[in-house]
């Protein structure tokens, strides 16, 4: 009589370096500017998205995600990104994607300067397409007023993002358009990266049709208000003419 034998193997998977995770390097941002540019793309993602508590938004903040770079302290942080579908509320001082679920980023946003451009064009957009898989890049160089997007194709390569009439890119991840714009904040004036929700070809078109309606009806209300008043005028009262109180008045007399 045959036996089936079960031959169960065995893999040991090393644990984590129980060693503490650092949540900061100490190395200060390049400057005010960038420090202002991701608390304000953070509040605008936050306000696009108000009352929804399933993502999470963050600027210069670590990510870990395997054993080896926690073993060779290689850190890793992005000027601002942002996760769909977890837990909003959680208070996160880095974000450690074994603790998330092996989730990474959706959209990631590297704010350039001199020092970091190399890196941010180079070896971190290599990381961010072909180990974090995030769908979408861009990066943003506030010396040459310049923004570049990408976004994972059929071939999960990034494919270069072509800008609409006035420069905006697209980011189909948050659903905005982002674009630098003129303008001061906090006493800083500059050309900051905006998100805009409202700018989108078919939805101004849509705004376009509705105004031209607008303007055709109010001449047409106008018009209906001015002979309504004429035909009151010339109506004696009571028989439509005239104002309530000087029907009232008529009627007594009558």
């Amino acid at each position: 009589m045959a036996r089936i034998i079960e031959v169960v193997e065995r893999i040991m998977v090393p644990d984590l370096p129980t060693i503490a995770l650092p949540c900061e390097d100490g190395v200060p941002l390049e400057s005010n500017w960038h420090r202002l540019q991701i608390n304000l793309l953070i509040d605008s993602i936050r306000q696009h998205w108000r009352g929804q508590t399933d993502f999470f938004a963050g600027g210069n903040m670590f990510i870990y995600y395997s054993a080896r770079q926690v073993r060779n302290r290689d850190y890793k942080g992005p000027d601002f990104f942002v996760v769909k579908n977890v837990d909003g509320v959680k208070d996160r001082p880095c974000w450690i994607v074994w603790e998330e679920d092996g989730r990474f980023p959706n959209v990631i946003v590297e704010l350039l300067s001199p020092t970091t451009a190399p890196a941010d064009l180079g070896s971190k957009k290599q990381l961010y397409e072909q180990t974090f898989k995030t769908p979408e890049y861009f990066c943003c160089d506030p010396d040459t007023r310049s923004l570049q997007g990408w976004r994972l194709g059929r071939h999960q390569s990034y494919e270069s993002l072509s800008p609409d009439g006035h420069g905006r890119l697209f980011s189909e991840q948050l659903g905005v358009w982002l674009g630098l714009r003129d303008g001061t904040c906090q006493g800083l004036t500059a050309a900051w990266v905006r998100a805009t929700a409202n700018w989108c070809p078919r939805l101004k078109k849509l705004n376009a049709a509705r105004g031209r309606r607008r303007s055709r009806s109010r001449p047409v209300a106008r018009r209906a208000r001015t002979i309504e008043r004429l035909t009151d005028r010339r109506l004696p009262p009571g028989e439509g003419g005239g104002t309530a109180r000087e029907a009232r008045a008529h009627q007594r007399e009558a």
